[in-house]
């Protein structure tokens, strides 16, 4: 009974995926065709002396010639081959491109992601176990400002005091001048992915922290925490005997849905330190209409976000395992 059920909930998660990435692929498809950027002018620039003839034989060769429909069944027919195709831009394969810039993006994010996580957390416990406080008044009002505040231009605020002004950090790039980012050693990338990494996990700090705080607010307010406290606990005892607990699914789910923001965010936080990233070759697809590369990485980018709704999925049943038996049960 136990397996029959693990392998329906499989198989449906799968049809989900299967399905989120095929309309995932077709709206990118039809976005980036009615896109008013021509690949070929993009890559051999406006100002080129190459004549139509060979301008013409350049999208021959990339398949712009072809009907909208075909080429998108072309590029179907080639990814269920393992086939992604070359990125007209960089003239590579688009795997090995995303590769190379997942490497640096995924140091990036998933320290932003921990560690917003973490201090959200921790800021949304202390203000709820000061409710009405001063501790309490200046976290939510920092998270006000902290939502309402861009990324980037907080990371332009970070460059021009720690780099500017003090020196302390590198005023942008994934790697030290003059060496690749496969040379740096991690401590040198830890150092130049710091800033961006700081400016990345401020746009999700606000909303754990804010969700955390609720979550344990409404513990303490409870009839159980009331009696907890009329029988001489204190309100650090409560808050780590019961509200840890209770508050973990609220805050699994809020952790593991930032994944897309922080994603999403990474695209601008990397354009403004000019970090080697997929976020700024998202950016360079998309303006020099590089069809397969854009394709390529929107497909990866819906995955990620997709592993992060199954993450809190696997999560749940860890953090209250009444929910594993109710599933068994159904």
């Amino acid at each position: 009974m136990q397996w029959n059920h693990h392998i329906r909930y499989s198989v449906m998660v799968l049809l989900r995926f299967v399905l989120l990435v095929a309309s995932i692929a077709v709206i990118t498809f039809l976005l980036a065709y009615l896109a008013p950027v021509n690949p070929v002018d993009a890559f051999l620039g406006q100002q080129s002396v190459t004549s139509d003839e060979q301008r013409a034989l350049i999208a021959r060769e990339w398949g712009l010639d072809k009907a909208p429909l075909a080429r998108f069944l072309l590029w179907m027919k080639g990814i269920f081959r393992g086939d992604w195709g070359t990125s007209y831009l960089y003239q590579r394969p688009v795997l090995e491109i995303i590769s190379a810039g997942f490497r640096n993006s995924a140091l990036l994010m998933m320290s932003a992601w921990i560690f917003s996580g973490v201090l959200g957390v921790f800021l949304g416990i202390v203000a709820a176990a000061n409710e009405g406080g001063a501790a309490d008044k200046m976290i939510k009002t920092l998270c006000y400002v902290f939502s309402a505040t861009p990324a980037f231009w907080v990371g332009i605020l970070f460059l021009l005091v720690f780099s500017v002004a003090l020196g302390i950090f590198p005023i942008g790039l994934s790697a030290p001048v003059g060496m690749s980012a496969d040379e740096a050693g991690i401590i040198e990338k830890m150092h130049h992915a710091f800033l961006p990494s700081l400016t990345l996990s401020i746009t999700g700090i606000s909303h754990i922290t804010m969700y955390t705080r609720e979550s344990m607010c409404r513990i303490l307010r409870s009839d159980f925490a009331l009696f907890s406290r009329a029988r001489g606990c204190s309100k650090a005892q409560i808050i780590v005997r019961h509200g840890l607990r209770n508050m973990l699914l609220p805050v699994i789910t809020v952790q593991c849905s930032s994944i897309n923001e922080i994603f999403g965010g990474s695209v601008l936080v990397e354009s403004v330190f000019t970090y080697a990233g997929l976020g700024s070759v998202t950016v360079s697809a998309g303006v020099n209409g590089d069809m397969p590369l854009l394709m390529g990485i929107t497909i990866i980018s819906a995955a990620i976000v997709f592993s992060g709704n199954a993450l809190a999925n696997l999560l749940y049943p860890l953090a209250d395992p009444r929910i594993e038996s109710r599933k068994v049960n159904n």
